[in-house]
């Protein structure tokens, strides 16, 4: 088994960026989910309810985040790691508080044109303290805004069999992991309780529930009733549609594409 592509998603939402390798921290990727856009009143915003959010591409760069819409890409704008708004503000995100920071006037304006109405975005900061679900977190550990959990984990063998279930099929990007992990059988990963990546252990901690945002297109924004509903017919658990693996992360390393990843222990 080995890691076959390493994601990470800078701004909650936005387009992902597939990585050589990256740092592995205890909130999650270094750089992955960072930056939240929210409201006029500070509730943080998703694809769910606003599905222009997939058409906006992020790129890494040195100075910052590059954000393009995919249709308009020549009006990029760029999201300053050194930030020129500098305000703390109270944003929320699902049931949580926190403080994070506001980081570029231009590139509010820019959002909120592109995505139809008022917002801002935000920074994850040092002063930024959300907590894990304490009754799968190690002591007082952090995620970033990220859903719940800094890592999601999914294999390629579980999405070639969902393929090959559609009659159209449908790519990775659209359940947004951190990890893909070739190699395997096919939800082999539901199995899973303890691996290691290179040098770095982990740990399969629950299914991932999956919701209507697996169900817009990529490339045009639009959704769809699939794979939900193909899904549905096989990996429903109670009321509940699972794909993939939520993880957590037990120390601090570099991950890198093509590193082994070993079974350290079965959930059975």
């Amino acid at each position: 088994m080995h890691l076959s592509e390493i994601w990470i998603y800078p701004v909650k939402s936005l387009g992902g960026i597939r990585l050589k390798e990256s740092q592995v921290e205890e909130e999650g990727l270094k750089y992955d989910r960072r930056w939240l856009i929210v409201d006029e009143k500070g509730t943080f915003l998703t694809q769910r309810v606003n599905a222009q959010m997939a058409l906006l591409d992020v790129q890494l760069y040195e100075e910052g985040l590059l954000i393009a819409h995919r249709y308009q890409p020549e009006r990029p704008i760029l999201i300053p790691f050194q930030r020129n708004s500098d305000a703390d503000m109270q944003v929320k995100i699902w049931k949580d508080f926190v403080t994070a920071r506001t980081v570029c006037d231009e590139a509010d304006a820019w959002l909120s044109e592109h995505l139809g109405k008022a917002v801002r975005i935000v920074e994850m900061t040092a002063n930024t303290q959300r907590k894990q679900d304490p009754m799968y977190a190690h002591g007082e550990s952090h995620v970033s805004f990220a859903d719940d959990f800094p890592f999601l984990l999914i294999s390629q063998a579980s999405l070639d069999d969902l393929n090959s279930r559609l009659a159209e099929p449908v790519t990775m990007k659209r359940f947004r992991p951190n990890f893909v992990v070739a190699g395997t059988s096919p939800y082999a990963e539901d199995q899973w309780k303890n691996i290691s990546i290179g040098d770095t252990s982990f740990e399969v901690t629950k299914p991932c529930e999956r919701c209507i945002m697996v169900t817009i297109d990529n490339k045009t924004g639009i959704k769809g009733s699939e794979p939900l509903k193909t899904l549905a017919g096989y990996r429903k658990i109670d009321r509940n549609i699972f794909f993939g693996q939520n993880v957590i992360g037990l120390g601090t390393g570099t991950v890198r594409e093509g590193d082994e990843v070993v079974l350290l222990s079965s959930k059975h």
